[in-house]
């Protein structure tokens, strides 16, 4: 039997999922799902998601920063400031297992859809997640979130750059991309709950609690410590040698995170003697005495090639790798190898990292949709004649592009 033919059909196959989101968690989160099957409406206002301007770059005047997590959806351009348009979302909900949205909150209640209010009673078996800044309640209740905003808040730009650079904003909106994952577990996890109890339920997801519970081992050191962590540049607080080092050709990372490893790395530098050495004995006497330690690896990674000695390093079970930009991983043997880089018609982007032993992912069903692009397309779907269309569009209540 092939590969092919081994295969089941999409983990998430079936599953229809309403996507009220925008900017980048959201969007992140309603990807993932389609990336692996699910059928995902995502729905916008006329003017779009804003970050579809989030450029240059653009592509099908669709900036990189939107067309990077809006792949295999189909879009519906709403007015649902009108009475109609709120009833053409209503309809679509009918159909619905999963309703996730960001708008401020309170805007669905606004409306008359909140979930105790109303969508629990009239969709009981409807899971509706939430993603806000910093929830409903609290004296930063209803308050707007963006991600740059809530590293700072949490303490996650204070131990990131150096001691003379001061708190610096994380590279990757790992806040965003964070939430959107946590989100997508959530999901998943009252998808299982509701095989038993064949009940949807409401999930409250937050920047602010997502952040707080990716600041490891930051906020795990102040527990035991109460001394808030502090920007450490390349090193890690916990672990040495973990960091950044020159050698004769380019830079390299090692991260060694036992002793049995310093012992290999110590062998691997010609640096036996440092291996018995009462100072760097064990991992805690490794971080005590890190600067001198620091002095004797960079002195014996001087005269070697980095990505030769990184090799040979790796080969030993020894973790390190060469310091490569963003084209360079890219176009990388390993990343070619495991399939993570997708192609159709202009788009290109980085696959699901999930990958199944029966179960296919998506690939590229549908590249990043215009605003409103499939509007007639789902209405159609819904039952509205040619005319209830042409009225619809006439009135201002929906829109399309393609």
């Amino acid at each position: 039997m092939s590969k092919l033919e081994n295969k089941i059909s999409h983990t998430l196959e079936g599953i229809k999922v309403l996507d009220l989101t925008r900017v980048l968690g959201g969007p992140y989160a309603t990807q993932i799902l389609a990336d692996h099957g699910a059928i995902v409406t995502k729905v916008e206002s006329h003017l779009g998601d804003e970050v579809r301007e989030w450029g240059p770059p653009f592509a099908k005047n669709m900036a990189s920063y939107f067309i990077n997590v809006n792949r295999n959806k189909r879009s519906i351009a709403l007015d649902l400031k009108k009475t109609a348009g709120k009833k053409i979302l209503l309809k679509l909900m009918k159909e619905t297992d999963i309703l996730i949205e960001n708008f401020k909150t309170g805007t669905m209640e606004k409306w008359g859809f909140g979930y105790e209010e109303f969508l629990k009673n009239k969709f009981p078996r409807l899971i509706h997640c939430r993603i806000s800044g910093f929830g409903s309640k609290g004296p930063l209740g209803g308050a707007p979130g963006y991600d740059a905003i809530v590293q700072a808040m949490t303490g996650m730009m204070t131990v990131n750059g150096t001691h003379e650079s001061g708190s610096v904003r994380m590279g990757a909106p790992f806040v965003d991309m964070g939430t959107g994952l946590y989100s997508t577990i959530g999901i998943l996890m009252a998808l299982y709950e509701r095989n038993k109890s064949n009940k949807g339920q409401f999930i409250d997801m937050t920047l602010y609690d997502s952040a707080l519970a990716l600041m490891h081992p930051h906020n795990a050191n102040y527990f035991l410590t109460k001394k808030p962590g502090k920007a450490t540049g390349n090193s890690h607080p916990n672990i040495s040698p973990y960091d950044k080092f020159k050698t004769a050709s380019n830079e390299i990372f090692m991260g060694i995170g036992n002793d049995a490893g310093f012992k290999r790395l110590c062998y691997a530098l010609n640096l036996e003697e440092l291996a018995n050495d009462a100072r760097f004995r064990t991992n805690g006497d490794r971080v005590k005495n890190r600067v001198e330690l620091t002095k004797f690896i960079e002195k014996a990674l001087s005269n070697v090639d980095g990505i030769k000695f990184s090799e040979k390093l790796l080969s030993a079970g020894i973790p390190a790798g060469p310091v490569r930009n963003i084209e360079e991983a890219i176009q990388h043997p390993q990343t070619k190898e495991r399939n993570m880089v997708l192609e159709k018609d202009y788009y290109k982007g980085i696959a699901s990292p999930i990958k199944f032993s029966r179960s296919e992912d998506v690939g590229v069903k549908f590249t990043p949709p215009l605003i409103g692009e499939h509007t007639i397309q789902i209405l159609k779907e819904q039952g509205y004649s040619e005319q209830e269309i042409e009225l619809l569009l006439k009135d201002g209540i929906i829109s399309t592009q393609n």
